[in-house]
């Protein structure tokens, strides 16, 4: 059994007797999804819950992603953007639509590529 752990994100493979008292016990603290059970050996990425969610916000999840290897918080990225941390909060979860011209900012804040967060 494949199992994965959202948050903190964790991949656990499962083999053996008493699996199902183990994926109970950890849903007792973690949000767990389910990624393959039984005889199926693999599931496309595209098929889970995960791959999903995180297609849903693409362009936010690329941005926190390029942020975070950059090694800014959110507050700093809106310093050097002058604008206020809950609208970069606001472009990361979503909330909030990125026009090209607040990419080209943002990926000139974080020096990446544009093409790395659209």
């Amino acid at each position: 059994m494949l199992a994965l752990v959202k948050k903190p994100r964790i991949e656990i493979s499962l083999h053996g007797e008493n699996v199902e008292e183990v994926i109970e016990w950890i849903k007792k603290k973690f949000d767990v999804s389910i990624l393959t059970s039984g005889k199926m050996d693999s599931v496309a990425i595209e098929e889970t819950d995960f791959w999903k969610e995180m297609q849903s916000n693409r362009v936010g999840n690329l941005l926190a992603g390029a942020r975070l290897k950059a090694g800014f918080t959110q507050a700093q990225v809106a310093k050097k953007l002058g604008v206020r941390q809950n609208m970069v909060s606001d472009y990361e979860r979503g909330k909030r639509r990125l026009s090209p011209s607040m990419a080209k900012r943002l990926a000139k804040a974080l020096k990446i590529n544009i093409d790395r967060i659209s």
